[in-house]
C-alpha cells in the first residue's frame, strides 16, 4: 500500500515505514510528535487505485516528526560575459524529517 501526498509544493510517494525529508512544517513540535498530511492525491492498495481530482476527500497520511535537518549545500554561481563579473553564493535548505506511520483511506 502506498500513497502520493503533496507537501510544500512537492509530491512524494510514501508507504508506511518510509522516512522522508519535506519542506518546513508549521505544526511540528518535539521529536515524536504526530504530523498529519491531508492533501492525498492518490492511494494504491489491494483493491486498486483511488485517484483524487485534485485530492481525495477523507484520506490522510499520518507521520511522526523525527527532527529538523539541513539539506545538501548547493552552489549558486553568477557570471556576466566579457566584463569579468562573478559571484558565488551557497545555500542550504532547512528541512523536516518525518517517518510515515499509516495511510487512512477515504470512506
Amino acid at each position: 500500500m502506498y500513497a502520493v501526498i503533496q507537501s510544500g509544493g512537492k509530491q512524494y510517494r510514501v508507504a508506511p515505514g518510509d522516512v522522508l525529508d519535506v519542506e518546513l512544517l508549521p505544526e511540528t513540535g518535539e521529536a515524536g510528535s504526530s504530523v498529519r498530511f491531508e492533501q492525498v492525491l492518490m492511494v494504491s492498495n489491494d483493491d486498486g487505485f483511488k485517484i483524487g481530482s485534485p485530492v481525495l476527500s477523507g484520506a490522510a497520511v499520518t507521520a511522526s516528526f523525527v527532527g529538523a535537518i539541513r539539506g545538501p549545500k548547493i552552489r549558486v554561481f553568477k557570471t556576466k560575459k566579457r566584463i569579468q563579473w562573478r559571484r558565488t553564493q551557497g545555500h542550504r535548505q532547512n528541512l523536516h524529517r518525518v517517518r510515515i506511520e499509516g495511510i487512512e483511506l477515504p470512506r
